[in-house]
């Protein structure tokens, strides 16, 4: 097949350079090898640099070319190569450089088509286990010379398994494929040999550390693998090796639908070499595999791929092959979804690889023998695709190119003459696909549409003479409203927008059903602005036109929402990703457990490569609007009470706070490495500390968030990676990451308004502090208003270590004696100032928060009684709220019984007041005489404890 011009000359510059380079291995190349060197060179670019950037590489491709096989030697090769090697940067060199070698090979035979696509996955698959198995082997001999030789209690040694998951556990790897791992130990036990010993636990995540680094890390050869380990247990936050048992107890009790899903492809690597291996997967056997006929996984099946399909959506991905309908993902599903179902009863259908399960599924007779054909060559061909994408540049990738060259290279390794045919043949593969996929796993039912009676759409059609739509609102009881110039001004608005033919067909479908419901409801001239404000957001984006238009139950809840809080209205307008939550009402009013939402976040960013920063900074924003559209519904729908809500909004917040802190983390030892001093202690030596609203399980819809940062790094400590630094100033880096990821404005907007000034010495002081100086500053420096904001501080991310010193400082500046006139005195004229700069002062209305015998009175109280009274009822620092405080002061007849319940009892009705207002789009200001019960309750009790004991002590004077 001729090359194009644009090939022609892109091979031209290629051939100069490798002249150039290896001018001495060139002239071998002759006839037929030479051909098919310059169609490799003009349809790779990895090649192409490879072969001009690596000594010997374009010679020993001559000597190989035309082997049939190499999977074979990728193990004893490799491990002869690091044999004699003692130096942690050569180990590291010679598994890129091995790494680089063979996937030029690999490469070679996929562009010239010399095999089936089965053998290139199987020898991609191959090379990582090879890289994997020669990686940890030479560092597990490291590590037993420094730590000991981990042991069982019995005296046996102890290996790492290391599951392989995905495409590697199935042996179907592609080429610029990232790995997914899981790390496991048989038993528990410590390490022997060594001067001191450590415990197993801890051998082995050292290990697994110095393996992803040996991996993962990028040097001037380049990286092996991109390592993923999110899909181990508890995720990013799960400690990175657990022991069988403790694997075992996590499967059976915590295992979720997408983690049996996962376990279908693992796969230990090297398992011949190791005794335990059948242990381990007897163990997970029935996790995976039930024992029954289990239709439920046709459920789960589907809800993954609805969760896919929003992806795609919201990432804006077009001409996926993987992803998008019919994409190899759906042929996985399927394959998978009999294997969920029947694996149980069904030993043919416990295998790890695809096209193994297809034959199962035919001999089986669960699908048809020409489907499972259909199946069959479309993921053949839809892989060639895939690998020959990759290997243009070594990238990660399933979207089409949208560049002519890259287009021109795919068509040429593809033998396929012009981008037409080729995107025909693929469009094909996927539409047949499609029709197998629709019809086992199917889509969710749809809703019926309702007939609309005339008189909507002849007020939709006639919008723009207003005398008329008067007369037909008239017509529906709606006579005085300014209904019809609401839906003038909307029309006119869309003729400014670009909205094509297909979404104007979708409007003229749409607004009657939404008109229909709209104008039963009690104020629908107070709700249409915002349904139309929603819908100019959307007129150009005809998939979430189309969505309402197909789904009427979710124009229902629109209009629920919309009606109850404008503050709902504007978030769905906002962010229109949120109209996917109104179709699951199951999910929309059922918020997620408290305790649910650090796992939650975990699954919705395993999706996203960690190393796409941009796309994960996206996403933790869209699971904040998510959630917070679902805890406001469940709000509305009196679901919860006005605790629990700022109790969902502060795990929440929690579940966020520890997914920017590991992205920050993430980016921060990919460039700097880690502190030394963590290879000694568990954790990462960093913490943040809730403040306000947040340590105060308080928070409200648009609550910001008062943070401190504390570590505990000692003065001598740099980091271990490529560009050291001083280790203070890797947590001084950390944090600014931290504040910039909250505060970068994306399409979903800013995370969360950060707010650090209530660190020592505020903004004039250090952005994170050590724990020491943190400790010596609130006992020597602080405030009295800074020990009340203390009285409500709590750590809500960090290990146990600094936790428990954090708790201690607290629990001691707390306790500490005060002069109770004093103290008195300094919180009651700090209230006073803030009534000066804040309260309304106006008599026709009252502050919820403000004013006096408000909430901020209210905490004010709380927090005196702490500092007041904790030197001799230390239980008093033990909670951070204000609502425990006060019962755990009645209890402790720190104050009456009575006035503790009255004032929790009139806290948590001005809260849920206050709630109710901002979900309303209010301010907070209500009529002069509400809460006229709660506000004398909360003033008298402020008159004792501050005016009163006031006047007590002087007059003893």
């Amino acid at each position: 097949m001729v090359l194009s011009d644009s090939l022609a000359a892109c091979l031209h510059q290629h051939w100069i350079r490798l002249n150039e380079f290896a001018p001495e291995a060139v002239p071998q190349w002759q006839g037929t090898a030479r051909e098919q060197l310059e169609q490799a060179l003009a349809c790779s670019e990895f090649v192409a640099k490879a072969l001009t950037q690596t000594s010997g590489l374009l010679d020993w491709l001559y000597q190989h070319r035309q082997q049939a096989s190499r999977e074979q030697t990728y193990q004893a090769e490799l491990s002869q190569a690091l044999e004699a090697v003692t130096d942690e940067s050569e180990f590291h060199r010679q598994l890129r450089q091995h790494r680089q070698r063979e996937l030029v090979w690999i490469a070679w035979q996929e562009i010239h088509n010399h095999w089936p696509v089965e053998q290139g996955l199987q020898h991609l698959s191959a090379l990582a286990e090879a890289q994997i198995l020669s990686a940890y082997q030479w560092l597990y001999q490291r590590g037993c010379h420094d730590w000991g030789t981990p042991m069982s209690p019995e005296g046996e040694p102890q290996p790492m398994l290391i599951l392989g998951m995905g495409k590697l556990g199935g042996g179907e790897l592609n080429f610029s494929s990232d790995i997914d791992l899981i790390f496991t130990y048989p038993e528990a036990g410590e390490t022997q040999g060594a001067r001191k010993s450590i415990a197993n636990a801890q051998f082995f995540t050292r290990l697994g550390q110095r393996l992803i680094k040996a991996l993962d890390q990028p040097t001037v050869d380049g990286f092996c693998y991109r390592v993923d380990m999110r899909l181990r247990p508890f995720g990013d936050s799960g400690p990175l090796v657990m022991s069988f048992s403790a694997l075992e107890d996590y499967y059976q009790e915590q295992g979720r639908d997408w983690e049996r899903y996962a376990m279908v492809k693992a796969r230990v690597m090297g398992k011949d070499q190791y005794d335990c291996y059948q242990t381990l997967r007897q163990m997970l056997r029935p996790f995976v595999f039930r024992r029954y006929i289990d239709f439920s996984a046709i459920q789960a099946l589907r809800r993954m791929k609805q969760l896919i399909q929003r992806e795609v959506r919201r990432r804006g991905l077009t001409d996926n092959i993987k992803l998008g309908a019919g994409g190899i993902r759906e042929i996985e599903f399927i394959a998978q979804s009999f294997q969920l179902i029947r694996g149980g009863r069904e030993p043919s259908l416990r295998q790890r690889g695809l096209l193994d399960t297809l034959d199962a599924i035919a001999e089986l007779e669960l699908l048809p023998t020409a489907e499972v054909s259909q199946l069959k060559a479309a993921y053949c061909y839809l892989r060639r695709v895939e690998n020959l994408l990759q290997a243009i540049d070594d990238n990660q990738t399933q979207t089409l190119p949208d560049n002519d060259l890259d287009r021109e290279r795919l068509c040429h390794a593809m033998g396929v003459n012009d981008w037409t045919r080729l995107q025909a043949d693929i469009t094909q593969h996927m539409q047949a696909v499609n029709q197998v996929f629709s019809g086992l796993i199917g889509e969710d039912e749809q809703e019926t549409d309702t007939d609309v009676d005339t008189e909507y759409h002849d007020l939709w059609a006639m919008a723009r003479d207003v005398e008329n739509a008067h007369l037909i609102l008239a017509g529906l009881d709606l006579p005085d409203t300014n209904i019809a110039e609401q839906l003038l001004a909307f029309k006119q608005e869309l003729a400014k927008r670009t909205v094509g033919p297909r979404g104007r067909e979708v409007l003229n479908r749409l607004m009657p059903v939404m008109l229909s419901k709209l104008l039963t409801l009690p104020q629908p001239q107070q709700v249409l602005p915002h349904i139309t404000h929603l819908l100019l957001n959307i007129s150009t984006r005809t998939t979430y036109l189309e969505l309402l238009d197909e789904h009427p139950g979710a124009i229902d809840q629109l209009l629920r929402l919309c009606t109850a809080s404008p503050m709902v209205a504007e978030k769905l307008a906002r962010y229109p990703l949120l109209l996917d939550e109104l179709l699951d009402l199951t999910h929309l009013y059922q918020p997620l457990a408290p305790d649910a939402y650090r796992s939650e976040l975990r699954d919705y960013l395993a999706r996203i490569p960690v190393e796409d920063m941009e796309q994960q900074m996206e996403a933790v924003r869209q699971f904040k609007q998510v959630q917070l559209l679902k805890i406001a519904a469940a709000d509305i729908a009196g679901v919860l009470p006005v605790m629990r809500v700022s109790d969902h909004l502060t795990y929440l917040a929690e579940a966020i706070v520890e997914a920017v802190v590991n992205q920050a983390w993430h980016q921060m030892v990919e460039k700097y490495g880690q502190p030394t001093h963590l290879g000694e202690r568990e954790g990462r030596g960093f913490a943040v500390i809730g403040y306000g609203k947040l340590g105060g399980w308080e928070l409200g819809y648009n609550s910001d968030l008062d943070v401190v940062f504390l570590h505990d790094c000692p003065a001598d400590i740099e980091t271990d990676g490529r560009k050291v630094i001083d280790g203070r100033q890797f947590y001084l880096r950390l944090a600014q990451r931290i504040v910039h990821l909250f505060s970068t404005r994306t399409p979903s907007g800013v995370l969360y308004d950060i707010d650090t000034r209530l660190r020592p010495s505020g903004t004039s002081g250090m952005l994170v502090s050590t724990l020491e100086a943190y400790a010596d500053y609130q006992q020597k420096e602080a405030w009295t208003w800074e020990h009340q904001a203390l009285v409500r501080a709590r750590m809500i991310y960090g290990d146990p270590k600094l936790e428990s010193g954090f708790t201690q400082v607290r629990h001691r500046i707390l306790t500490t004696p005060r002069d109770i006139d004093t103290l008195r005195e300094q919180v009651s004229g700090m209230r006073e100032k803030m009534r000066q700069h804040k309260a309304t002062g106006q008599k026709d209305t009252f502050s919820i928060k403000q004013d006096a015998g408000g909430i901020t009175d209210i905490e004010f109280l709380a927090q005196y009684l702490v500092l007041g009274n904790s030197a001799s009822q230390p239980a008093l620092t033990r909670y951070s709220d204000n609502a425990r405080i006060f019962e755990q002061a009645g209890e402790l007849r720190v104050m009456p019984l009575t006035q503790a319940a009255g004032l929790k009892s009139a806290y948590t009705r001005m809260r849920n007041a206050l709630h109710r207002s901002h979900l309303a789009g209010e301010s907070g200001q209500v009529e002069a005489d509400a809460f006229i019960d709660e506000r004398e309750i909360v003033q008298q009790a402020w008159q004792q404890w501050f005016d009163g004991q006031a006047d007590s002590q002087r007059k003893a004077q």
